[in-house]
């Protein structure tokens, strides 16, 4: 005969949050058209509120320490980000770029939920303030593949991935165009509805994401990013 056992109310809690609260939604929300796009200079000050990505590690209570934007328009998506109260040096290495301080953009431009592996449409990029250039100084993006994706996406030119950074005493700021040549089926007439997906991850602070972490594979499984709906 099995015996019940009773589990008290810390082990619960405990066991509950094993799962994160962000993963049991299939979260939808609009993201902003710019028939101007905003300035590409590193300091942001073309950007508002209305571009803000939400800000859902509240629903985990995971504090988020950089500010993240987007929006579209018809030469493709842009994308930007800030990071404050930094005490060590930027540590940017595109070579390595996973372990460094950087923003991390994922899309599907089919936004298959039903998808549980990268097709041609899933693409990966990453954008650094500073690691570029003969020198490394100079802000840098680039595109990596998924793992155990279905199908890859065409190859770009990273040369096409337009960056701007500003580096201050206490963190930095970016801004990015990633133009719709390099957007493996970008189609906002017939295709509004895109997967859209962040990481920033930074050497104090750790990592923040959109929804779930490297625990739950986002970097393999599409159908755990939000759907962003490319809105007028």
């Amino acid at each position: 005969m099995k015996k019940s056992r009773v589990v008290d109310g810390p082990a619960l809690t405990r066991a509950c949050q094993l799962i994160p609260n962000r993963f049991l939604f299939d979260f939808e929300f609009p993201l902003r058209y710019r028939e101007t796009p905003p300035a590409l200079s590193g300091d942001l000050r073309d950007w508002t509120d209305a571009e803000l990505l939400p800000r859902l590690g509240d629903l985990d209570g995971s504090p988020e320490f950089g500010a993240v934007w987007a929006c579209w328009n018809e030469l493709g998506l842009y994308v930007a980000c800030r990071v404050t109260q930094k005490r060590r040096p930027l540590d940017c290495d595109p070579k390595r770029f996973w372990t460094s301080d950087h923003l991390r953009l994922c899309t599907d431009m089919r936004d298959a939920r039903a998808a549980r592996r990268a097709t041609r449409f899933c693409q990966q990029f990453f954008f650094m303030p500073t690691g570029g250039g003969p020198k490394h100084d100079r802000p840098v993006g680039g595109t990596t593949k998924f793992k155990q994706a279905r199908d890859d996406a065409p190859p770009i030119s990273s040369q096409l991935l337009e960056v701007a950074g500003n580096v201050g005493r206490s963190g930095y700021s970016l801004s990015a165009h990633i133009p719709a040549a390099c957007l493996s089926g970008f189609d906002p007439e017939q295709h509004a509805r895109i997967g859209l997906y962040y990481m920033l991850e930074d050497c104090d602070h750790g990592q923040q994401h959109l929804t779930i972490g490297d625990d739950l594979l986002w970097y393999v499984d599409p159908s755990t990013w939000p759907t962003a709906v490319l809105t007028r």
